[in-house]
């Protein structure tokens, strides 16, 4: 996708989106960190983020994720450069069956200094995409109550909130989720 320079959107940069493979988990797993870090370390402590990270990025979950029938793993590079990924899940696969004939958008992050280059927007878009060819009733997925860059980014596409769910950093960190839908009929 060629982004034609709108608002903060540099001229001439390409956003490539492709789908995670097993040769990929370093750099994802590397990528997951970095971008959960940057949104979430003002509110955890770097031991907090490391044990998350040791239990949810590490190289046996990545690869099981990857390998799920009923989820998908896409990674988002400009200029060659990896920015991004987003996560998708339907079916068992989904954290939460909260929605009949639901596809969950379980993470969409993008490196904080690519933000506003329309990286979250390709990457927003490609899963919607799928949702709508695969026939889905409602795409859904949860954010960090205090995020309201993305709360604000999301409802521009539509989803508005249903529901909430606590999010567990570590056994004695938990934070709130939103949870958003959006009608895919």
């Amino acid at each position: 996708m060629r982004i034609l320079g709108e608002s903060r959107e540099p001229i001439g940069s390409v956003v490539a989106i492709v789908r995670a493979q097993e040769r990929d988990i370093p750099a994802l797993s590397n990528l997951c960190a970095d971008t959960f870090r940057e949104t979430f370390s003002h509110d955890n402590t770097e031991e907090e983020l490391q044990a998350f990270f040791d239990e949810a990025y590490n190289h046996d979950v990545l690869k099981r994720e990857l390998d799920h029938d009923e989820s998908e793993t896409y990674l988002a590079y400009v200029d060659d450069v990896l920015v991004g990924y987003l996560k998708i899940n339907w079916g068992d696969a989904q954290t939460e069956r909260k929605l009949e004939n639901a596809f969950e958008v379980q993470r969409l992050y993008v490196l904080k200094e690519y933000h506003g280059q329309g990286v979250g927007k390709a990457l927003l878009e490609k899963a919607l995409r799928i949702a709508e060819s695969g026939d889905f009733d409602w795409a859904w997925l949860g954010v960090w109550e205090k995020n309201y860059k993305a709360q604000h980014f999301y409802k521009r596409y539509g989803f508005e909130k249903f529901g909430e769910h606590q999010f567990v950093v570590t056994p004695e960190k938990t934070d709130i989720d939103w949870l958003l839908k959006k009608s895919l009929r």
